[in-house]
């Protein structure tokens, strides 16, 4: 261990859509070997034991006002790091409480970022069509999970993954896939609202937010794209996830 975890920033790590905190319980491991004290909230509704409806109209300003007021509470200045839709979340909450930085892995895009790839234009779609949308509760689905989320993460270990997702809100999800219908720009982050140290991860093979599209996104704070080219969307915890975590710690020590 390098530091004592009051020595350092706390690191709050913001799991994707139909998810939850136990998404990092591996990835966290050498962050905590480290020194950097960590935490692993579930979004609004996210819980284990929460009710189908909890999430149910849930918006993206709900999830980023929630992280927000975790990192504000904070003795110091947080590191944000999201997955997928925490990419986003993260993202929307630097623009409300101070941070330290943030590291995005496979972040879904703000508002005003269009796509840039056929693949993920049907992995959007297929979400869509699990409907209703926009104020209910929408289930996960094993197929489109394996498809595209655990394509690349072992066979046997898929279904055990797949069982602990929980329902995602259909409102989040409108807000964050179909944007430009969305009159009241929930997920806009203007460039000038985070000027903090980033760190931006894609995988080569994601087909959910490709490394073109998530370029797109931090080409807006500066940053450019670590690429990981035989990885795919659940950089955090397919094969792989090692390199990806050495990655962003190796970042996390410099800020």
């Amino acid at each position: 261990m390098s530091a004592n975890s009051s020595d350092r920033p706390s690191l709050i790590f913001v799991h994707g859509a139909f998810s939850g905190g136990w998404a990092f319980e591996h990835f966290i491991a050498p962050f905590e070997a480290a020194g950097f004290h960590c935490r692993t909230p579930h979004l609004r509704g996210h819980a284990p034991l929460a009710t189908r409806q909890a999430v149910a109209a849930c918006s993206m300003s709900d999830y980023a006002k929630d992280i927000a007021e975790l990192a504000a509470a904070e003795p110091r200045p947080p590191i944000l790091i999201g997955h997928s839709l925490g990419g986003l979340v993260v993202q929307m909450a630097a623009a409300k409480a101070p941070v330290a930085g943030l590291a995005l892995l496979a972040p879904s895009a703000p508002w005003g970022v269009a796509g840039s790839s056929f693949s993920e234009a049907i992995s959007a779609a297929s979400i869509m069509a699990l409907g209703p949308f926009p104020n209910q509760a929408v289930d996960p689905d094993y197929r489109l999970a394996e498809m595209y989320s655990l394509d690349r993460v072992p066979a046997e270990d898929r279904r055990a993954i797949f069982d602990r997702m929980r329902p995602e809100s259909g409102r989040a999800l409108w807000e964050t896939l179909t944007w430009w219908l969305d009159p009241f720009m929930t997920t806009q982050v203007s460039p000038g609202s985070i000027r903090v140290p980033t760190f931006a991860a894609a995988g080569g093979a994601d087909m959910v937010n490709p490394p073109s599209t998530v370029a797109q996104t931090v080409e807006r704070l500066g940053v450019q794209v670590t690429s990981f080219p035989g990885m795919s969307h659940w950089l955090i915890g397919e094969d792989g996830w090692q390199d990806v975590a050495k990655a962003v710690l190796g970042w996390a020590e410099t800020v």
